[in-house]
């Protein structure tokens, strides 16, 4: 179905695939999202998502795909929404996040603004390849092939950009105190 929706631009094939996949979506979204209208406007809004992104990526294993796809709506929308109750610096790829407290909702906020600064000061293939591999959740493979970058150094850049993110956060950290 999704290689025939490919070719064809057909709605009604694109549906009736999404159609499978719609109770796992809205639970995802409901997990993350914790209110039910929410969800049901979230999985309309992933829908739409699909007709312009299936043209442009490769998917592979759509069910997966999707997850990532309704995952990251959901993320970005509490983000945007400013309705996180708690950021885990984990999922954009800083190790043991030593600061973070889930009740302090300044301190998350903080957390979020210093990440946004420190990824900006990054050299740009450190920058590119965190942000594909952790804010757009691409496997290596994906990376090399959007960068055009050696796997290795994909594996160096994202290992190197963890470690000066983290840095980076810290010293800012420490500049507030």
């Amino acid at each position: 179905m999704l290689l025939m929706y490919r070719k064809t631009g057909d709605l009604e094939v694109l549906g009736k695939l999404y159609e499978k996949f719609m109770p796992l979506v809205y639970g995802l979204c409901l997990k993350y999202l914790k209110n039910e209208e929410q969800s049901k406007d979230a999985v309309m809004q992933i829908f739409e998502q699909l007709i312009t992104k299936l043209k442009v990526h490769e998917v592979s294993n759509f069910k997966s795909w999707l997850y990532t796809l309704s995952r990251n709506h959901c993320l970005m929308y509490l983000r945007s929404a400013n309705k996180h109750e708690f950021v885990s610096i984990e999922d954009y790829g800083v190790e043991k996040p030593i600061f973070l407290h889930p009740d302090n909702d300044e301190t998350n906020e903080f957390q979020l603004d210093s990440m946004s600064k420190c990824l900006t000061t990054l050299p740009q293939e450190q920058r590119i390849s965190i942000d594909l591999f952790y804010l757009q959740q691409k496997c290596y493979k994906e990376v090399v092939e959007i960068t055009g970058f050696d796997i290795n150094k994909v594996k160096s850049y994202i290992q190197n950009g963890k470690r000066n993110l983290k840095i980076c956060m810290e010293k800012q950290r420490g500049e507030d105190e």
